[in-house]
Formats: structure tokens, C-alpha cells, sequence
């Protein structure tokens, strides 16, 4: 697909920082575009829909899959979660640069799709310290941070696919670092 913006996907596993990385990033940088995802699951009681994700019906979502007006998606539990696609490309259209926070199965999808995205994978400085991390939310029992574990060490593998893998040690360091990568592509 042929536009005058960029898509930015941008993945990297649970507690790695990539919330805390794209708020200092749009601080930075108030010309990025924060895509927003669709989902199923109930609002929770913070957010704010079409800020945090857009709360659709189960219904509504399977009919976007079906019209193509879904990128990717993927199910946890009994939700259903996914890229709408009418943004993105009314975006890219528009020039603008888009940053996709999304997983590694999904951006594999968009990649497919969007040929010239740039993707970014944020690696934490140590498995450890990813672990403290995790560990230090609080969110998690024992079993469920393991689970978490594993999935990360899955994510981990995949960042070879990556175009760009930024360690997030210092987040004015990452941060910079990501401007840089957007600065020449």
C-alpha cells in the first residue's frame, strides 16, 4: 500500500515499559498518532472509550472482521481484541505517523499487510529485571507471573524479526533512541 505516512508497530513483552516509553514519547513528539484498539471486554471504571480502546460488542467486532475492517486481531478469555483498520489508513493518508503498540502476532499480520512499517521491539535490560518488574506490579499471582515469564521469553525470541530492538534501561535513553529510528525512516 502506497501513503505518505508511516505505520510504527511497536511490541515488546508485559512490564518491559512500553506504556511509560510512548507517554514520554508523545510528550516529545505531539505530532504521533496513538492508535487506538477495539475490544470486547466490559469498560473498566478509568477508561475512556476511544482513548483507552473502543468497547464494541462481540456482534459489532465479528462483523468488522468479516467486512475487512479488522487488521488483526486475537481472543484472550472470551474477548476479542484488534486493529480497526478505517484509522489507519485514513491516517496514512493523511501523512501522519502512527504508533501501534501491539504484540508480536499481530504485528507479524500488519507487517504482511503495510510492507513499509518500521518495527520496534523493546527489550528490558535482563530477564531479571523484567522479572522484578512484573513483580513489582503486584497485578499477578504466582502462576499467572510464570505464565507471564514464558510468554515473554516467546516474545523475546521473536524480536529478530524486528527492524529496530531497543533496551529499555533508561526510558530518556529508549526514548531518544526511538526518535531517532522515527527521525530516519
Amino acid at each position: 500500500m502506497n501513503s505518505k505516512g508511516r505505520l510504527i508497530l511497536f511490541s515488546g513483552p508485559s512490564g518491559v515499559g512500553k506504556d511509560t516509553l510512548l507517554e514520554l514519547l508523545y510528550k516529545k513528539r505531539p505530532d504521533l498518532v496513538h492508535s487506538v484498539s477495539a475490544t470486547t471486554r466490559n469498560r473498566r471504571e478509568n477508561e475512556i472509550h476511544g482513548k483507552d480502546y473502543y468497547f464494541i460488542s462481540k456482534e459489532d467486532f465479528e462483523l468488522m472482521i468479516q467486512s475487512g475492517n479488522i487488521l488483526e486481531y486475537t481472543q484472550y478469555g472470551v474477548n476479542l481484541y484488534g486493529t480497526p483498520k478505517r484509522p489507519i489508513d485514513d491516517w496514512l493518508a493523511e501523512g501522519k505517523t502512527i504508533i501501534l503498540k501491539i504484540e508480536v502476532h499481530g504485528a507479524k499480520q500488519i507487517k504482511k499487510l503495510y510492507k513499509n512499517a518500521v518495527s520496534i521491539f523493546i527489550l528490558p535490560p535482563s530477564i531479571e529485571v523484567l522479572e522484578q518488574r512484573l513483580r513489582k506490579r503486584g497485578t499477578e499471582n504466582e502462576a499467572d507471573l510464570k505464565k507471564r515469564m514464558e510468554i515473554a521469553l516467546s516474545e523475546i525470541e521473536k524480536s529478530k524479526d524486528y527492524d529496530y530492538v531497543i533496551y529499555n534501561d533508561n526510558l530518556e535513553t529508549a526514548v531518544d533512541e526511538i526518535i531517532g529510528i522515527l527521525n530516519k525512516n
